[in-house]
């Protein structure tokens, strides 16, 4: 194994950008070992494994500035550790509240279509009210941006034709 990498390597073997790692050394998160005598980055087998956790702690949503705060605190004391482990236990027991009513709108939603119903304004809106919460993880940002402009581009009457439309196309199939 190799005893330093330079920052271009270390982007390689991680995933992360360059950019990623020189502003993490700027906010003072993860900063090199070593330097060149020309002032190039070098890191060592300890930074790397610095990084690894740091990674670990993003993944599970730590913020950047509560992944530092845990490790300047480890010699520390786990006061800051603990708050920031019950704020993501909050945080997840909200997701899964989120998914929770989703799956169950759906459900529902299935439940109507399946028996042949048609779906009421309230129900269809009240879906994609649920879907929206999470939009980011069903779209895509360009299909979200495409949806918007395809909506914006009516006016209100128009809209409400368009209703009538979806209406009778559902009629027709269910």
């Amino acid at each position: 194994m190799k005893e330093y990498w330079k920052v271009g390597e270390l982007a390689t073997l991680t995933g992360l950008t360059i950019r990623t790692l020189r502003y993490y050394d700027q906010i003072d998160l993860f900063s090199p070992s070593q330097y060149t005598e020309s002032g190039h980055r070098l890191y060592t087998k300890s930074d790397l494994s610095k990084l690894h956790q740091i990674l670990a702690l993003k993944q599970i949503g730590l913020s950047l500035e509560d992944i530092k705060s845990v490790i300047t605190n480890k010699e520390k004391g786990s006061a800051t550790n603990i708050n920031i482990i019950e704020t993501q236990i909050t945080r997840i027991k909200r997701d899964i509240q989120v998914q929770q009513d989703l799956l169950y709108e759906l459900e529902s939603a299935l439940k109507t279509i399946r028996s042949k119903k048609l779906m009421s304004v309230e129900e269809l809106t009240k879906l994609l009210g649920a879907m929206k919460m999470y939009q980011g993880k069903y779209f895509t940002k360009e299909q979200l941006d495409m949806m918007k402009n395809y909506y914006d581009q009516y006016d209100e009457d128009t809209l409400k034709e368009k209703e009538q439309e979806f209406r009778m196309i559902l009629k027709k199939y269910y």
